[in-house]
């Protein structure tokens, strides 16, 4: 961990240029033409219907 202690100043420059590269492409996104051309998404299926069959609560009686 000495190393770190002596060249921490090249991890925070890595840090710092990774973090601007990161902005600048999200700069440079177009999200309303994205917004105006996304395709549909299907129907969510639920998957929980299908345990309902297996109840295990007992059954009440009217």
């Amino acid at each position: 961990m000495q190393w770190l202690a002596d060249y921490w100043w090249i991890v925070l420059v890595l840090l710092v240029g990774i973090l601007l590269n990161g902005i600048k492409e999200l700069r440079r996104l177009d999200h309303k033409s994205f917004l105006k051309n996304k395709p549909e998404i299907p129907p969510h299926r639920d998957n929980n219907a299908k345990w309902d069959d297996d109840d295990d609560w007992p059954k009440k009686k009217k």
